[in-house]
């Protein structure tokens, strides 16, 4: 009787540890957040979003301020289209904000910075970032690096 009751909380541990694991899991990867956050979305064009994914993180001063909605190419300008979802609390943006796209690290994840602007007027759902500026492509800067080494 007592070895069964041993093998008994044993296999609760294991099944807590599990668990566990798969929280933590989904907390690192960020696939915990897949039901959608209120919010407004707000749309950026890129020549270049280099490694961005869907679901990145868009910081402003180092906040986490939104979500990466969706990446799809516009058709008419050929220019990435980036949609954003900005988390509701966050509603006094100014209107005039500038976004980056930045690496975390030397060779980390990819996310949108936001830089404030001085407008007073704040961002609304539907509102479209003016000034942008596109993802640093290692490859290219090696590529420009060794063109001009070899003039």
């Amino acid at each position: 009787m007592q070895e069964r009751l041993v093998e008994i909380w044993v296999g609760v541990f294991v099944v807590i540890a599990l668990l566990a694991s798969l929280f933590l899991a989904l907390q690192v990867s960020g696939l915990a957040e897949l039901r959608q956050t209120p919010g407004y979305q707000v749309v950026a064009t890129f020549d270049n979003v280099g490694g961005l994914r869907e679901r990145a993180p868009v910081r402003m001063a180092g906040v986490r301020v939104g979500r990466v909605e969706r990446i799809e190419l516009d058709p008419q300008s050929h220019q990435a289209r980036v949609v954003l979802r900005i988390d509701e609390r966050y509603d006094s943006i100014p209107v005039d904000t500038r976004a980056a796209i930045y690496t975390s690290g030397l060779l980390g994840e990819q996310y949108i910075g936001l830089e404030a602007g001085w407008e007073e007027e704040a961002l609304s759902a539907g509102d479209r970032l003016q000034e942008t500026q596109s993802a640093v492509v290692l490859e290219r800067l090696i590529g420009q690096f060794v063109r001009s080494m070899g003039e």
